[in-house]
């Protein structure tokens, strides 16, 4: 740590004491992390911003990995937790080691690490493509008694097209950043098999799928038809039977998750060419085309206001549902997943229909104005949402109005949470929610890469 970082961080402490755990109660700690740590914090101007990015970049490594060299096969085996849900979803681990691959670099052990965490994603996949959510050991734990197949070793069994897309968004990351092919093994080859398999399966949806689910008693978490879910007509595009909120969708086809898809399968044609695999590449392909063409042909809808933009779920008989939620992959999201460029014409249209009271779940509070989701109810907002907000935004007053709000609503905390209520950002739920805090740190890093004069405005 250099003197002018040891300043700052001396200066931060005296107002802000540190949120993190004390070094030895780490669950893992990286050089090139804690290096990067300094590095920005020393470029923030505003104290309390730099006090907060302190906090939430490290919050995955510190508090949710848990990390071994070496598993019984010799290779490096990672679990990561979401915070306050003891089990491992594929989504929130992709996403909340993903800002940490530009570091890998200067540092073995965290490369090791997230080699680690694709290679327990795979072997969750081929224990079950359809689960969203695994444990650690092969247990049964509290949703055992889903209407479902439950094996042990599930947490949750959500079928959730954009799991697979995260699984595979990592894959491809991983290997461009490191050019390392070697947690890409026979595991991780089956393991996409199986994906590829199901979104076969699933772009008919329930007609010759196999997956059912309910639950008892919860409204939105069981499917209609008796677990099957509602009818599609096929188009190309992939079925996925709930959100990444975890909630049920209410059109089968959920437009940012095909999007993120067809990323995916288009990043990782390369990688299973280079493997020898060139049907597999070849499908991989050829879905993620069909993908696109079935967005191209069912998911643009028109508003009356705004003009042409993506809808949020359809059903490829022309039902069409207008909305944004706050969670990744959203609509909001879509350059940020790489699916078309930031000043794409009709993103921009969508982008505005989000972020407005066009979208049923955009709340305008006293301190923040955001997207929320049915899973926290109308009138939440997310900091994840203002978090993509700022990192897909062209404007540097829309994102320092973004950094304010996430200023004024972490409630004291110094910490992101899942939602906070617009009329009262004190009243939040989940005080322990690692991605969405890993995510707030990736957005400061990218800041200070790429509008470091942001950094120095006051507040």
């Amino acid at each position: 740590m250099n003197a002018t970082a040891t300043s700052a961080a001396a200066t931060s402490s005296l107002s802000f004491p540190c949120q993190r755990p004390a070094p030895a109660e780490r669950r893992f700690s990286s050089p090139a992390v804690e290096a990067t740590l300094a590095e920005v914090s020393a470029a923030i101007a505003d104290p309390e911003l730099a006090w907060m990015f302190n906090n939430c970049f490290p919050s995955t490594l510190d508090t949710t990995v848990f990390f071994e060299d070496s598993d019984a096969e010799g290779n490096p085996d990672t679990y990561v937790i979401t915070g306050d849900i003891p089990a491992m979803w594929l989504r929130d681990s992709a996403a909340q080691v993903w800002p940490f691959l530009p570091l890998v670099k200067d540092d073995a052990t965290l490369k090791n690490m997230i080699a680690g965490v694709i290679r327990r994603q795979a072997r969750g996949i081929v224990l079950d493509p359809y689960a969203n959510a695994f444990y650690r050991e092969a247990t049964l734990g509290e949703w055992q008694t889903d209407l479902t197949q439950m094996l042990p070793g599930v947490h949750e069994r959500k079928w959730e097209l954009d799991s697979l897309g995260w699984f595979l968004r990592l894959s491809h990351g991983y290997w461009k950043t490191t050019g390392d092919l070697s947690p890409l093994d026979d595991t991780w080859l089956k393991a996409v098999a199986a994906a590829l398999a199901v979104m076969e399966v699933e772009q008919d949806g329930p007609a010759r799928s196999p997956y059912t689910f309910m639950r008892q008693g919860v409204h939105n978490n069981s499917l209609n038809d008796y677990g099957h879910g509602d009818p599609v007509k096929p188009c190309g595009l992939v079925r996925s039977a709930f959100r990444p909120s975890d909630d049920a969708c209410k059109l089968p086809f959920l437009v940012p998750s095909n999007a993120l898809a067809a990323v995916a399968l288009t990043d990782i044609g390369p990688i299973l060419a280079a493997l020898g695999q060139p049907e597999l590449s070849a499908k991989a392909l050829r879905f993620s085309q069909e993908i696109r063409d079935g967005l191209e042909k069912v998911a643009v809808a028109r508003h009356a206001e705004l003009g042409e933009l993506w809808s949020y779920e359809v059903d490829g008989f022309g039902s069409s549902y207008l909305m944004d939620d706050a969670n990744v992959p959203s609509l909001i999201s879509l350059p940020y997943l790489g699916f078309c460029a930031y000043d794409d014409a009709r993103y921009l249209r969508t982008r505005a229909f989000c972020l407005s009271t066009h979208n049923p779940y955009y709340s305008v509070g006293t301190v923040a104005s955001g997207i929320g989701g049915p899973h926290t109810g109308s009138g939440s907002i997310w900091p994840m949402s203002l978090i993509l907000q700022a990192l897909t935004s062209l404007d540097d007053e829309e994102i320092l109005t973004c950094l304010r709000a996430l200023k004024a609503t972490h409630a004291g905390t110094g910490f992101m949470h899942e939602s906070f209520r617009a009329e009262d950002p004190s009243r939040f739920t989940r005080k322990w929610f690692a991605w969405a805090n890993t995510l707030f740190g990736e957005l400061i890093v990218t800041l200070h890469a790429t509008r470091p004069h942001l950094l120095k405005t006051s507040l």
